[in-house]
């Protein structure tokens, strides 16, 4: 069977017409923590600790919730600690 010549400006095997690739940037997302200069994450304060909570009750990771390392960690102990303390549901039903 003999290959039959594309079209020019049809879709090619790279990516969109014209044979050119697009790339998708995503910009990287900055520490809230960072940016704002907390040092303290106050496990009492349930409206702050709610945005990195989803409906479901898992703390969301760090690539999704852009926070650094170090912040990270001290997000974890706060809604653990919020949790214990029934601030914060541990699942929802």
């Amino acid at each position: 069977m003999a290959m039959q010549p594309r079209k020019p400006g049809s879709g090619s095997a790279s990516g969109g017409p014209g044979g050119k690739k697009k790339f998708f940037y995503r910009r990287k997302r900055v520490c809230k923590f960072c940016v704002e200069k907390i040092e303290y994450i106050d496990f009492k304060d349930v409206k702050m600790l709610q945005q990195f909570i989803p409906e479901r009750g898992k703390i969301l990771p760090r690539r999704i919730s852009g926070t650094c390392a170090l912040h990270q960690r001290k997000l974890q102990n706060a809604i653990k600690r919020a949790r214990t303390i029934a601030l914060i549901p541990f699942a929802t039903d």
